[in-house]
């Protein structure tokens, strides 16, 4: 299993541009608190989530039993990191409405940002075969495969996501990035070009094409990449981070061992860890949440400065034979 012990760092850029990407819950009509639903279902797809949570708070206490409330309340709360409250208000609104995935996806994704792997495999696995239309089911079930080193699993649950909704580019980028951690870099390499030259790419992207780049030895092609979106020191110290990892996997492979992370320490970020498991509840089709799978990648130094901007030219990249 290639750089298995590495499986608890990230590309820190995933918990840091635009992973929280929420497609808002449905207001209930007619309900007391309804302009604060509205509002706060706006802040929560804005990003602000102290906004969203007071508004949210509102609402509930207007209305206890609403179920949008309380959900977004719940994802609120998860996106600041109050993982306890989120979780209890998930329960809750689970408890009250069994068949709504919303609060499954939001208990999936709590026990996965924890780590709790089994919890979390068993609730997207669930979730996933009842409706193998959401795309948040699919994403989060194939990180958590990805966690366990099961790439072979977690590209399979990739490509049947993406034979339903082969326009949901975040779960291409999710697949290419399985590739890259499975040791078959090429491959990945060459599902990311599809995603990383379009003129909107997200910078993730962009990253994990680099990482593939890198791990591959093709270090021009990689710091092409990242000064896209990096300072040109930041770039550097990428690529050595990919050095590190392909002396490491050579060693490994030279040993019969897995390279492990104490040589990366330095270029780890714990907290990070957690909140690259970090999604919204819901989705679009278009646009799945990324954060949901890089927990698995290793992590770059100052990945998580780099800032996409869609209005920088495409990077050019060649296809990889």
């Amino acid at each position: 299993m290639p750089v298995a012990l590495l499986l608890a760092a990230l590309l820190a850029g995933c918990a840091s541009h635009g992973v929280f990407q929420p497609r808002p819950v449905l207001s209930q009509r007619g309900t007391v608190g309804d302009g604060d639903l509205s509002v706060a279902e706006s802040a929560l797809a804005a990003g602000d989530a102290e906004l969203a949570a007071t508004l949210f708070e509102r609402a509930l206490k207007a209305d206890p039993r609403s179920l949008p409330a309380q959900v977004g309340l719940g994802d609120a709360m998860y996106q600041t990191g109050e993982l306890a409250r989120a979780g209890v208000l998930y329960a809750q609104a689970a408890a009250a409405a069994p068949d709504d995935p919303r609060a499954q996806l939001g208990l999936a994704r709590v026990a996965l940002r924890e780590r709790h792997l089994d919890d979390a495999l068993a609730r997207y696995a669930k979730l996933n075969a009842a409706r193998p239309d959401n795309i948040a089911a699919a994403a989060g079930l194939g990180t958590v495969l990805d966690l366990l080193g099961r790439h072979d699993d977690a590209q399979r649950v990739y490509r049947a996501a993406l034979a339903r909704h082969p326009d949901a580019h975040a779960l291409k980028t999710d697949l290419g990035l399985s590739l890259v951690l499975a040791n078959r870099a090429r491959e990945g390499a060459n599902v990311l070009l599809d995603i990383a030259g379009l003129p909107n790419a997200p910078a993730q992207a962009r990253e994990d094409l680099a990482l593939a780049y890198g791990m591959l030895g093709n270090d021009d092609a990689a710091k092409r990449i990242l000064v896209h979106d990096l300072p040109a020191a930041s770039a550097e110290d990428n690529l050595r981070f990919y050095r590190n990892v392909r002396a490491r996997r050579a060693a490994g492979a030279g040993g019969g061992g897995a390279p492990g992370p104490a040589g990366a320490a330095g270029a780890t970020n714990a907290a990070n860890v957690a909140n690259a498991a970090a999604g919204p509840t819901m989705t679009t089709a278009a646009n799945a949440p990324r954060a949901e799978h890089a927990a698995a990648a290793p992590q770059a130094p100052y990945a998580g400065r780099a800032i996409a901007d869609a209005g920088l030219a495409p990077v050019r990249v060649e296809v990889v034979k």
